[in-house]
């Protein structure tokens, strides 16, 4: 069945929401089960790759996390230009979108071989794990093409509507991933044993695979015809500046957020009262993502049908959206939370790691469910503040809760060498800041006079 005449303008109705936020929901996990897939065979492979492997993650996160603020602010253009009926300009937003999320690739690519390896070699303590760091994230950095163009493939659906195909390109990649992580780690399917490097070509490979088959949907859906996607590859200056002024602060929002992740896991390495802090901390990582990506969906929703609503000229009935979407959120949010203090330990369990370990990461878990709770209020108000358009508001506001942040750990790592627990209580005062000047700027109205 084609969904080629998708209609482009979006209603309010919890029902919209939904069919909305569910597919995204599932698209956005399927990057999160590549990260729980490659630490769980990881942690069955040493308990040492498991640890550097917190470093690696979060390293590469910082690159998806600047083209998932790229692929936001295309996506708000994109939803705004649908809810306009203006189909001709959507075509012409997405390859210039394709265009600079390259260049930020071969960017990202050039900081990773010359320059990050002065910054890690400082920030680590062990040779051995820089060493190790480093041999794995000059492979794993090749994957960024392909993750960025899928992600901006990503922002053509979910701002034309099309939410639901991405769910087929999702399960192409976690499928690879998941064969190609057992054979390259193990030496499984007669491909050579690689052990921690093999997580990063596998993951390459997924990638890749998923950016494959989500261009052949595309295609065959007749979606590319409609909006003109492949007739126009000349540089537009006008609508790269438009993406560029739009994006620019969600990319560094994104950036820095992620960046104080990093920030945080080195102090961990710098300041670990056991074995184990660094390993469980990557568990935590991966607990947080995968129940989180529920919530980013909503946020995702939020960003989107904003700009819609606002692209029809119905700016009065956002803080409403807003309110429904944000119910659903911390609804699913608190269930999570729920399921997390009662069954504390029953994930951690799947990393192969001794009863110490679980004993000491499940104190974690319980900061962590709660610190979903305050997220999922906390950045759905956030990306609504992306759907008006005000993109340097979200990055002022992101500047504010990361200075907070980061003055958190470092007192209470490196200065007061206090537990893990007590360091990921940071989520709590980051998402608490996020969510008061977020919900401020929306209620005050400065908002309605923009224009995209």
């Amino acid at each position: 069945m084609t969904t080629a005449n998708q209609p482009l303008q979006l209603g309010i109705s919890n029902r919209q929401i939904l069919q909305i936020a569910l597919p995204i929901s599932l698209a956005i996990l399927v990057p999160q089960l590549n990260f729980i897939t490659n630490n769980i065979f990881l942690g069955h492979f040493s308990t040492e790759a498991l640890a550097v492997a917190s470093i690696t993650g979060v390293y590469y996160l910082i690159f998806a996390g600047i083209g998932y603020g790229l692929n936001n602010g295309l996506q708000a253009l994109i939803s705004r230009r649908a809810g306009e009926q203006k189909i001709s300009e959507i075509g012409k937003l997405f390859t210039q979108g394709v265009y600079i999320s390259l260049a930020i690739a071969a960017i990202g690519i050039l900081i990773t071989y010359f320059i990050a390896p002065h910054i890690l070699k400082l920030a680590l303590s062990s040779n051995e794990k820089y060493e190790e760091t480093i041999s794995f994230l000059r492979i794993r950095i090749w994957g960024l093409p392909f993750l960025y163009i899928f992600q901006m493939r990503n922002a053509l659906l979910v701002g034309t509507n099309q939410s639901k195909l991405l769910v087929i390109g999702s399960l192409a990649e976690t499928i690879s991933n998941v064969i190609f992580d057992y054979g390259f780690i193990f030496g499984k399917f007669g491909l050579p044993a690689m052990g921690f490097n093999g997580a990063a070509v596998a993951s390459i490979i997924a990638e890749f695979t998923g950016m494959f088959v989500i261009f052949l949907v595309i295609r065959r859906k007749g979606i590319s015809q409609r909006f003109s996607l492949f007739k126009n590859y000349r540089f537009d200056k006008k609508n790269i500046k438009l993406i560029l002024s739009m994006s620019s602060p969600i990319i560094f929002q994104h950036a820095i957020s992620i960046m104080s992740w990093e920030f945080f896991f080195i102090l961990i390495e710098r300041n670990q009262a056991n074995e184990y802090d660094l390993a469980i901390s990557n568990t935590m990582r991966n607990i947080f993502g995968f129940f989180g990506v529920f919530i980013w969906a909503f946020a995702a929703t939020a960003n989107t049908m904003v700009s819609n609503v606002i692209g029809q000229g119905r700016k009065e009935e956002v803080v409403l959206l807003v309110r429904r979407i944000v119910i659903l959120s911390t609804g699913i949010a608190i269930l999570i939370c729920i399921f997390l203090n009662i069954f504390p330990g029953l994930l951690l369990t799947v990393y192969g790691q001794p009863k110490l370990f679980i004993e000491a990461a499940i104190p974690v878990v319980r900061v962590i469910s709660l610190a979903m709770v305050l997220m999922s209020f906390a950045t759905v108000w956030l990306n609504a503040v992306t759907g008006t358009g005000n993109s340097k508001i979200t990055l002022l506001i992101e500047v504010f809760a990361i200075i907070f942040y980061c003055f958190y750990v470092y007192f209470i790592l490196e200065k007061f060498k206090l537990s893990i627990t007590f360091g990921w209580m940071a989520e709590w005062i980051y998402w608490i800041s996020l969510f008061s000047l977020s919900f401020l700027y929306i209620r005050s109205g400065k908002w309605k006079g923009k224009m995209l």
